[in-house]
């Protein structure tokens, strides 16, 4: 009885500190961006962040919050979104939040529709892409738009702020000359891309967005507009097409079939490893399929 008792007793013991939530971090970062950018700002603080999505995601339009992402938003002091209409799920959650810092202060949003008039047929489509981030001027902003957030809410740590800042502004301002060496020269400017996200990206780097497909599960791209696609690619001679890197690529591969042309992936760095991984990657990944 009583070795049954203290089996018990240690199994509710367990239950309890798994129950028990999570340290509350002082600021909570919506993206990949977001939470990147401002850890490297919090540099030399004892400031905590922590990110609140985590999953491996291409658009955040269908997203919604867990119970935990919940909690971590309501206990922290201060919550950091990239904003330009990206984060709609958050709208609710943000109520009762202490502070926030909208990233994207500044910013001039692009309307991808002016240029990508299927866009609407196929289901999905922002008003405005909010994937500003894509263009390291535009990511320049958001570091920006953070350090103010954060002297104004830490003063005491505004040097240490201001110093990471400067190093920050000076690694993205060496990834656009990067950029912008390596794709001076492509013998094709012209990208079919199975997401809508990339136009920053594309104006940043003189690339054209012949058609940005939007492909999700329950709207495939039909067979008619695959068909005017395969026909695209051939009367342009495009060497490749895009997929991005956590999308799907079921279309993607039924044109290249027909056509030969290559299938490249792209990354929206919104969640997951590294934007400055991210960004080479891309850069690196165009030279090379459209080199």
């Amino acid at each position: 009885m009583k070795k049954c008792l203290c089996i018990f007793l240690v199994c509710l013991c367990l239950l309890t500190a798994g129950c028990q939530a999570a340290p509350a971090a002082d600021i909570a970062a919506t993206t990949l961006p977001v939470y990147e950018f401002t850890s490297r700002l919090c540099e030399g603080t004892s400031l905590t962040v922590t990110p609140i999505v985590t999953e491996a995601v291409s658009c955040l339009h269908d997203y919604s919050l867990s119970v935990e992402q919940m909690r971590t938003i309501a206990a922290s002091k201060m919550v950091i979104i990239s904003g330009g209409g990206l984060e709609e799920f958050l709208e609710d959650a943000l109520d009762g939040a202490a502070s926030v810092v909208d990233s994207s202060s500044g910013v001039e949003l692009l309307c991808p529709l002016k240029e990508h008039d299927h866009q609407e047929e196929d289901g999905h489509h922002h008003e405005e892409d909010p994937h500003y981030w894509l263009d390291p001027q535009n990511a320049i902003l958001m570091c920006r738009n953070i350090a103010a957030g954060l002297i104004e809410a830490y003063p005491e740590n505004a040097q240490i702020f201001r110093e990471n800042l400067a190093r920050l502004e000076q690694e993205l301002k060496d990834l656009d000359s990067y950029g912008k060496t390596q794709l001076a020269q492509l013998s094709c400017r012209e990208l079919i891309t199975f997401h809508d996200g990339f136009s920053y990206f594309a104006e940043a780097y003189d690339l054209h967005i012949l058609e940005a497909i939007e492909e999700e599960a329950g709207s495939e791209t039909s067979a008619n507009r695959l068909k005017d696609l395969i026909q695209d690619v051939e009367a342009r001679n495009l060497p490749a097409i895009f997929v991005e890197k956590n999308g799907s690529a079921a279309s993607a591969s039924v044109i290249a079939a027909e056509t030969g042309c290559g299938v490249f992936t792209l990354d929206m760095a919104i969640s997951g490893g590294s934007y400055f991984d991210a960004m080479y990657h891309n850069i690196d990944t165009i030279k090379e399929a459209l080199g």
